[in-house]
């Protein structure tokens, strides 16, 4: 066992019944499991140490109670995008994959990157977050069945997909009853909730988005709320060249909505409407104008949470 005289990085690969563990630059490794006897085991272990930072990859369910168990161990712990972990990798040129590997890999990038070391979420947004990736994969199913019924010519299975396709209608109307039963019982979540949807353009879909999916929202600056929701243009370019903005990255599902809410608050909102009419005459294609207002969007909303006050026109 490392003594308390050199600084480690731990990476842990998280699986639903195992933790592989990595320590760096020490070179040990071990696996525990992923259970409440497993992670006291291994808080056990670290805390022997002097850890500078715990790097794991969020694995949907997976490593929730583990993040939890770090945190209130006073151990800081960073959650890394899987993507930009293994595109780490293989920059460095490993190639091969496996759980032991994947954990070292984290280890490592938790020296050289210095990942930022994260909170785990309130378990009121946590519970609002599963609910709302519930709601999102149940209307991806509806789509599925309505598109399969669409080009199905025997009987039966229009009958079948449509009573299917009628369960799943039902399915998300009692999940919109459960996230607002969610959002009233939690008064913090609540308010950002009357705050954003305050907001001409922004529904109670889109402002579910921020609330499941930006638990940061009000604590960003106006670069990073749009980077986070994947709309700040990336530049393109090379030595003389001049390529081409593009959006990219972020929060898939949050970009989703806040583009629906664009196409409403460019005709709704006043001061957007505005916007989008100007854009529009200058030039800018019908899409580019709209990610431009689902940017604003996401800027306001975070201004008007930070400052914890509701929409108010501009005056002309």
């Amino acid at each position: 066992m490392q003594g308390k005289e050199q600084t480690i990085y731990v990476g842990i690969d998280v699986s639903r019944a195992r933790l592989d563990v990595h320590l760096h630059p020490s070179d040990e490794r071990f696996a525990v499991g992923n259970d409440a006897a497993g992670r006291r085991q291994l808080v056990r272990r670290l805390r022997q140490l002097d850890i500078a930072l715990v790097a794991i990859e969020p694995t949907g369910t997976f490593h929730r109670a583990l993040h939890r168990h770090l945190h209130a161990a006073g151990l800081a712990t960073a959650l890394v995008d899987p993507l930009r972990a293994r595109r780490f990798a293989q920059a460095i040129g490993q190639l091969a994959k496996n759980d032991r590997i994947d954990a070292a890999m984290l280890a490592l990038m938790a020296e050289r990157l210095s990942p930022a070391p994260t909170a785990p979420p309130d378990p009121a947004q946590e519970h609002l977050a599963e609910l709302a990736t519930a709601r999102t994969a149940a209307i991806a199913e509806q789509v599925a069945l309505d598109n399969r019924r669409a080009a199905t010519t025997d009987p039966w299975l229009r009958r079948t997909l449509g009573c299917r396709s009628r369960g799943i209608v039902r399915h998300i109307a009692r999940l919109d009853r459960q996230i607002e039963t969610a959002i009233a019982q939690a008064p913090a979540i609540a308010r950002r909730a009357a705050v954003l949807r305050s907001i001409p353009g922004v529904g109670p879909v889109t402002a579910l988005a921020f609330l499941a999916y930006l638990r940061e929202l009000g604590q960003l600056t106006a670069k990073q709320v749009a980077a986070m929701a994947g709309l700040a243009p990336i530049a393109r370019d090379s030595g003389t060249s001049s390529g081409q903005r593009r959006i990219r990255g972020g929060r898939a599902a949050l970009r989703q909505a806040l583009y629906m809410s664009a196409l409403v608050a460019s005709r709704y909102n006043p001061n957007l409407a505005e916007t989008y009419r100007r854009l529009r005459d200058a030039g800018k294609p019908p899409k580019v104008a709209l990610v431009a207002i689902a940017r604003k969007l996401a800027i306001l909303a975070n201004r008007l949470v930070a400052e914890n006050r509701t929409w108010t026109p501009i005056p002309a």
